[in-house]
């Protein structure tokens, strides 16, 4: 039976698209869902999934194609059975028996997030596998995501080398379902077979993109691509134009090296950014051009809260189980100034205010991989004690790259000690969307003066990054003294001063 494949809604308003890349030939064998093209529209990049299973029949638009809502682009036969799809497969089959084969896919990534990076295969083609045996690692935006097996066997195939992109719910392995063959017997062949199907692959940006590229005349290593594998789509070279149009902004990314001698070339080392990082220096740099950034310090004598916690802290680890530290005294410093200064805790969504009758704390953290911010939840409900405990799990699991989205998403005020690393004094970048961040530093002594007398007092400096466009320097200014305030005399606390 012959299926059409045709050209899906493309959106309101929207009439005609260009065919931008076929991921399949005629004969090819396509499963059903799979991905056959991809269609570009002049906002959105549009995939058009197989609807059966079957032999990938004629081509009927080509690439860089125009075609309109409904148009045929292609056929499939389904339930036929080609000379690509007869050939032997490279799922390891037991001597006698009936063999059966295991997808290994790509696991739920978080909310929002669409793809990953393979960052690094922990077995080979070839290899026994036990079930629930760790196959492999993925890297989104935030975390990193480690592959069980879901079933003992042979791993014939990788379909998704290290460094690959992959979409959700794609497929990143097979794996054969009996060992009776061995790994020496079987993996010479499959890793012929994987070699050479990564070195035939063809990534080919769309025409409409090298068109524009050509018209704007940027090279391609100018252009990010966003599509499958890292082709460029249209609306990538117009992003680039963009950039190039506003070198006040421009991202240090994408500014050309200064020419390097052959000879510091061959001791330089060259190491590809991971998504992580990616994703922070995007992100810190977005920040830096959307909000009206500005910062004003002040600092805080640690004579007090130094005192009370050295009071306490073998009375508080005996009966909470968890040191006291003096994230907790900051944590309820800040909640303290935020329910003076609620704008700090707010947020702009277009021309609107939100203001949040709730406090969800991000703690920053540096981790092995780069800085990610947990956040804790209704930290302004929480004693001493459940800050602590949620500091510490919240910190061991950012260290061990554990931590999910969802534990990272929805925070409205983020503190970030800089002093563990030993800063004495900083300016911290916000977290957006987000209007105000609080940067702790290195307590040290020094001399001040204290009534009429030279005193030497545990001195910090703190300092606040605010978004201009919604807290006015008073605010920003109020938040930090009413901190100050409470951490000097944290009595104060207590009594809602």
């Amino acid at each position: 039976m012959t299926i059409e494949i045709r050209v899906p809604t493309l959106g309101e308003s929207v009439t005609e698209a260009t065919v931008a890349t076929w991921f399949k030939s005629p004969g090819d064998p396509v499963t059903q869902d799979e991905m056959l093209c991809e269609l570009e529209t002049d906002k959105v990049t549009v995939e058009v999934p197989s609807p059966a299973s079957g032999i990938f029949g004629d081509v009927l638009a080509s690439e860089g194609t125009t075609v309109g809502v409904n148009a045929l682009l292609a056929t499939v036969n389904e339930g036929a059975v080609s000379e690509k799809a007869a050939r032997p497969t490279p799922i390891a089959k037991p001597a006698s028996g009936e063999s059966s084969s295991f997808d290994v896919m790509v696991p739920t990534l978080g909310e929002s997030v669409t793809e990953a990076t393979v960052a690094i295969w922990f077995k080979a083609v070839g290899d026994t596998v036990a079930q629930d045996e760790m196959l492999c690692e993925l890297e989104t935006d935030k975390v990193s995501v480690e592959v069980p097996a879901p079933s003992a066997g042979i791993i014939s195939e990788i379909i998704a080398a290290e460094g690959a992109t992959v979409q959700a719910n794609g497929k990143l392995a097979v794996i054969g379902g009996s060992v009776a063959l061995t790994a020496a017997q079987s993996a010479p062949k499959l890793e012929d077979k994987t070699k050479t199907a990564v070195a035939s692959k063809d990534i080919s940006d769309a025409p409409s993109a090298i068109k524009a590229m050509a018209e704007a005349n940027i090279t391609r290593n100018q252009v990010e691509g966003s599509g499958r594998d890292g082709r460029v789509m249209k609306e990538d070279v117009a992003k680039a134009i963009s950039r190039a149009s506003t070198p006040a902004t421009q991202p240090a990314a994408t500014i050309p090296r200064a020419p390097v001698s052959a000879d510091d070339a061959s001791r330089e080392e060259r190491v590809k950014m991971t998504r992580l990082r990616q994703t922070i220096a995007r992100r810190l740099k977005d920040s830096q051009n959307t909000a009206a950034m500005l910062t004003t310090y002040n600092e805080v004598d640690m004579t007090e809260v130094m005192a009370l916690r050295n009071e306490y802290k073998e009375l508080f680890l005996k009966k909470h189980g968890v040191k006291l530290g003096f994230m907790s005294f900051f944590t309820k410093a800040c909640c303290h100034a935020l329910n003076e200064v609620p704008e700090v805790n707010a947020e702009i969504d277009r021309n609107d205010i939100v203001f949040k009758s709730f406090v969800h704390m991000g703690i920053a953290a540096g981790t092995p991989t780069g800085l990610v911010v947990p956040v804790i939840r209704d930290v302004d409900s929480m004693s001493f004690a459940a800050i602590e405990k949620a500091i510490s799990e919240k910190g061991a699991r950012a260290r061990d790259g554990k931590l999910s989205m969802a534990e990272m998403q929805g925070g409205t005020f983020t503190i970030s000690n800089g002093g563990v690393y030993g800063s004495l004094m900083s300016s911290p970048i916000l977290n957006p969307p987000q209007s105000g961040i609080l940067g702790m530093h290195k307590i040290q002594d020094r001399p001040i003066a204290i009534n009429g007398e030279v005193a030497i007092r545990p001195m910090m400096y703190l300092a606040l990054s605010y978004d201009h466009r919604i807290v006015d320097g008073k605010g920003a200014v109020t938040f930090l003294v009413r901190v100050k305030e409470a951490l000097e005399d944290p009595r104060r606390l207590l009594m809602d001063l």
